[in-house]
């Protein structure tokens, strides 16, 4: 289980990485830009991205998680749970390249979009977790 693991770990790293890479690379990243912008009815339309990227990658990583059987053992449990968290990260890394390409102006609500994908590390007991009620 635990090579398992370590290939989700691997995965989600390099969706990280290219992340924060690119963010470093395109992203004029200075305390001006670390700034919360200035927003009005029209970019409150860039607001949304992140906002929906959160809601939309939880409801499809429950969703897909919901498909597992409950008898299956753990070890059993974990392609699912794989293709599940990729799902949620691609949302959450699409969301973060949408506002960094699309609206610069955000890109502090990238950074806190890159932050939570960090935070979604797969470890043995998330993924027990996670996988526990289902």
């Amino acid at each position: 289980m635990t090579e398992k693991i370590k290939a989700l770990q691997i995965i989600h790293l390099a969706i990280c990485a290219g992340t924060v890479i690119a963010y470093f690379i395109m992203g004029d990243i200075s305390l001006e830009t670390l700034q919360i912008p200035i927003i009005d009815s029209v970019s409150a339309l860039y607001l949304a991205i992140p906002i929906l990227a959160l809601v939309l990658s939880s409801i499809l990583f429950k969703t897909q998680l919901r498909q597992i059987d409950p008898k299956l053992k753990l070890e059993d449990k974990l392609p699912v749970y794989q293709a599940a968290s990729i799902m949620r990260w691609a949302v959450l890394e699409g969301a973060a390249f949408l506002i960094l390409f699309i609206k610069p102006e955000f890109i502090i609500f990238g950074i806190l979009l890159i932050i939570y994908l960090i935070f979604l590390r797969p470890t043995e007991d998330r993924i027990t977790n996670d996988l526990s009620g289902y």
